[in-house]
């Protein structure tokens, strides 16, 4: 990450999501902002505050680095800066310098980066955790206690009088960080957007294939997650930061990719051997520029229709060399079996048993914890937060509330997409990434399934960034199939006031805390067809369930099973499942969405509630040495 980079300019590195939003909502949302034609009823607050925001990612890149986690905390924070508070954010994990640098050595310290949409935005530089979490996962002792870094970061509150502190993300910091800011009086807000405090793979998904329904005290986690060296990995860092500072980012990045390029050949020459670049190719492994040649993907691989069911043979099988299936299928009850029966999970085995206490206890120590999501809340209820101390929290953004209005200035607000006797194709939509957890394998499994028929009554497209040859050639065998780059802001926009697809297709495989896309479906008043994973099912009402709202606003099926999914999108075919007009899906589904500022608001009201029932404590709390009094004789 470069040291003094404008704030336009973007930024090649590492993004969990996989870039889900990468280009999703990227240079869009610097426009679809409350001043620029947000939600009605924004307001001055007549008692500004000191706030303080804690994340790893870049708040200039919103989506387009930390995905959804990102474009939430920053326009919290743009939202509270619109409020009139004053808001301080400060990043960790991601900003590293070496001694060659001026002013930048070693030890950890914090400095300025830059202002961005009235919020002042601050690093935390050379800290001994690295962000994401990914590069972190073999420095589990580092990531339980990093005393200095937090004595650092309290010093900082101190100095810019803060408030409240909101913690987004502790990646990047070590988890005594809350306990230590809570020593020093100041309040703290934590928001969960996945099970980092007590995952350190962040998604509960074990080897990003099935959910880890029991970690095992630890155990488990050893063959989960890849090793990193965080050391060399801190170093890397440091040195490309540095370049990036005193050279600038393009002369850094040419020293970069040559230095990479001649790395493999300075090393073999190192020990005495001929570079692997210098040989002949032929008739070596390295020949095999494509992998997937190797596995016998052969583009003229003839086909030929199963007349029995109806499928195509396109010779484009996955092949998975360890294990028999890509993706374990998911329990129907792994929702509950999650919430029930956890005693085990503090069982400590190992640095990583240890790490999930640790982060228990972090939790523990903040003043409020809050959740997107009620079941995401309820889980980290289960693994020993109290209750009492929760609070869900329902997401607003401001393209939540343009979606939202757009669909209902469309003419074709109340009349129901689809029926069986419409002459047009029912179209089905995915919007989301390439990363396992979004279970986009599992829709590319499931339309093989899907009879010759069926595929002829409907259309499927695909919106996702990052889609390799094999995948698209496996889905082009297909004409009802089309297959896009990532979606924007303004697409989506569109595509709800046009109505351009009339059912979402949400195939997650993990244990889901509240995907945008479920709340971007919903504003703009489209059925979806969601696992029964995670948090998606506090917002699912299925046909049957509401008196009042009888068509329901989607269905819910086994996550990580294609046969379910199939057979559920040739019920919608064939009329078993009637799709609503985006007014029904907007009636049963207001009660589970929030708006842009409706959400600041609320977050504002929570900030107040802990600061005041901190003063409270502070003020019930007898002075040392002093003797207890009865308020009311004391004349309280």
């Amino acid at each position: 990450m470069t040291n003094n980079r404008p704030e336009n300019e973007g930024r090649t590195g590492p993004s969990r999501g996989g870039g889900e939003r990468a280009q999703a909502l990227g240079n869009g949302m610097v426009q679809a902002r409350a001043g620029s034609g947000g939600a009605p009823g924004w307001r001055k607050s007549d008692r500004p505050l000191r706030v303080a925001i804690i994340g790893w990612a870049w708040l200039a890149l919103q989506g387009r680095e930390g995905s959804g986690y990102n474009l939430n905390c920053s326009e919290l924070a743009r939202g509270l800066a619109l409020s009139g508070h004053e808001v301080v954010y400060l990043q960790s994990g991601m900003t590293f310098g070496a001694a060659l640098t001026p002013g930048i050595v070693g030890a950890p310290r914090i400095r300025h980066r830059e202002d961005w949409g009235g919020v002042r935005c601050f690093d935390l530089v050379n800290s001994p955790n690295l962000s994401p979490a990914f590069w972190n996962f073999s420095n589990m002792e580092r990531e339980m206690r990093d005393e200095r870094s937090a004595a650092l970061v309290v010093r900082f509150l101190r100095e810019h009088r803060i408030d409240v502190v909101h913690v987004h993300s502790q990646e990047g910091y070590g988890l005594d960080l809350i306990g230590a800011i809570r020593g020093a009086g100041i309040p703290v807000v934590v928001t969960l957007h996945n099970y980092w405090f007590v995952c350190p793979q962040v998604d509960l998904l074990y080897k990003e294939r099935e959910v880890c329904l029991d970690y095992e005290g630890g155990k488990r986690c050893e063959d989960c997650l890849p090793r990193q060296d965080a050391a060399r990995l801190r170093r890397a860092r440091a040195i490309g930061d540095t370049l990036e500072y005193t050279l600038g980012f393009y002369r850094a990045d040419v020293v970069r990719k040559a230095f990479y390029g001649l790395k493999p050949s300075l090393k073999s020459l190192l020990k005495g051997r001929i570079s692997a670049k210098f040989r002949p190719r032929h008739g070596t492994p390295e020949a095999i520029a494509d992998p997937e040649l190797s596995r016998g993907f052969d583009i003229g691989t003839e086909r030929a229709d199963d007349p029995q069911t109806g499928l195509i043979d396109h010779g484009l099988k996955l092949e998975v060399a360890e294990e028999p299936q890509d993706y374990a299928l998911a329990p129907e009850d792994a929702n509950e079996r999650m919430l029930g029966g956890v005693s085990r999970h503090l069982v400590v085995l190992n640095n990583y048993g240890r790490r999930r206490r640790a982060g228990v206890e972090a939790l523990n120590a903040a003043s409020l914890v809050t959740a997107p999501s009620d079941y995401l809340r309820r889980v980290h209820v289960a693994m020993g937060v109290p209750a009492e101390r929760t609070r869900w929290v329902r997401l607003g953004q401001p393209h939540f509330d343009q979606i939202h209005r757009a669909a209902k200035r469309s003419p074709f607000y109340g009349e129901r997409p689809w029926t069986p006797a419409s002459r047009r194709p029912l179209r089905f939509c995915f919007m989301g990434t390439t990363r396992p957890n979004k279970g986009l394998e599992v829709l590319a499994r499931a339309i093989p399934l899907l009879s010759r028929e069926v595929r002829e009554r409907c259309h499927i497209s695909i919106h996702a960034a990052g889609l390799d040859w094999a995948f698209r050639k496996r889905l082009s065998l297909y004409p009802q199939v089309s297959v896009f780059g990532a979606y924007d802001l303004y697409q989506l926009i569109s595509k709800a006031a046009t109505g351009e697809y009339d059912v979402g297709i949400l195939p997650h495989i993990w244990l889901e805390n509240s995907p945008l896309v479920l709340l971007e479906n919903l504003h703009a008043g489209r059925f979806v067809l969601c696992s029964r994973l995670g948090g998606p099912v506090d917002w699912i009402v299925e046909p049957g369930r509401s008196a009042e709202h009888p068509l329901g606003n989607g269905v819910l099926f086994r996550g990580g099973d294609e046969g379910a999914l199939a057979r559920l999108i040739e019920r919608c075919v064939r009329g078993g499942v009637v799709i609503p007009s985006a007014q029904e899906v907007h009636a049963v589904s207001l009660s589970g969405l929030q708006s842009y500022p409706g959400h600041v608001a609320e977050v504002e009201g929570l900030y107040r509630e802990v600061m005041g029932a901190e003063r409270g404590a502070a003020a019930a709390k007898p002075e040392p040495g002093a003797a207890s009094q009865d308020p009311l004789a004391a004349g309280v």
